[in-house]
């Protein structure tokens, strides 16, 4: 494999199983040193030892990223332990209450919007101070949804949260593309995770259904998304909000 990322940094969040395991898997394979987070230290941890196992460079550090102390405290471990920061993906999330507006708690709200949305803006923002401080192009990925474009019944706070990485995502873009800082989101449809493998098999086909490609995605595709944002193939990309969903926006 061809180590295009040698040398360069990289930091995901949610890097424990899923997509964020996958991407992180992926910078490391490519030769990036890698910084992975989670609130799940002992998963977190196990991905590391396989990914050093397997010759690449990468560190944990727990931190639960609604808190903007902890954020800031992550991407100063992460530039203490490699020197710089060049690329990072903010992917960390939940689903959430699922319920109709009228009906959802103050509590869910309050909870998937720190997850969600604050969290982005908190990594987002530490993640920019690294990069301005080193005066070097970097480029940040942040992990929105389908549901960043469109709505669907019984998730507002979901829907919201991600409608409003998206346009983070783009006002971010604006303010530091001119200092070589490239900014995308990534929006995933249904992606064949553990969390989706716990379903029971008629709610399983019913989303498989949502989809004209006739199948739920994979995590490592969305990493192949990732990591070409993250990397200089993308260098003419910034502020772009890029859907993967075997046709789900299509429709």
């Amino acid at each position: 494999m061809d180590k295009y990322l040698e040398g360069k940094t990289a930091l995901v969040t949610g890097a424990s199983s899923g997509i964020g395991k996958a991407t992180a898997w992926l910078y490391g394979q490519l030769g990036a040193n890698v910084m992975l987070s989670d609130v799940n230290e002992t998963l977190g941890q196990q991905v590391v030892d396989q990914m050093v196992a397997s010759g690449a460079t990468a560190r944990f550090f727990k931190a639960d990223v609604g808190d903007p102390a902890q954020c800031q405290q992550l991407v100063q471990a992460t530039v203490d332990a490699f020197g710089r920061l060049n690329m990072a993906c903010n992917n960390a999330g939940i689903g959430g209450e699922m319920n109709q507006t009228a009906d959802y708690s103050l509590e869910g709200w309050q909870k998937i919007i720190n997850t969600n949305l604050n969290s982005v803006f908190f990594c987002l923002k530490y993640e920019l101070e690294a990069m301005l401080r080193q005066n070097s192009p970097g480029s940040i990925v942040n992990m929105a949804s389908i549901l960043g474009q469109v709505g669907t019944a019984t998730a507002p706070g979901y829907v919201a949260a991600k409608h409003a990485v998206v346009g983070l995502t783009q006002t971010a873009a604006i303010e530091y593309s001119s200092r070589g800082i490239r900014i995308n989101a990534v929006g995933p449809a249904y992606i064949d995770t553990p969390l989706l493998a716990q379903l029971p098999d008629e709610a399983k086909a019913m989303l498989i259904g949502l989809h004209p490609i006739g199948r739920l995605g994979r995590a490592e595709e969305v990493a192949e998304l990732v990591i070409w944002l993250s990397s200089d193939k993308a260098s003419f990309v910034t502020g772009s909000y890029y859907p993967i969903d075997g046709g789900y926006l299509a429709q």
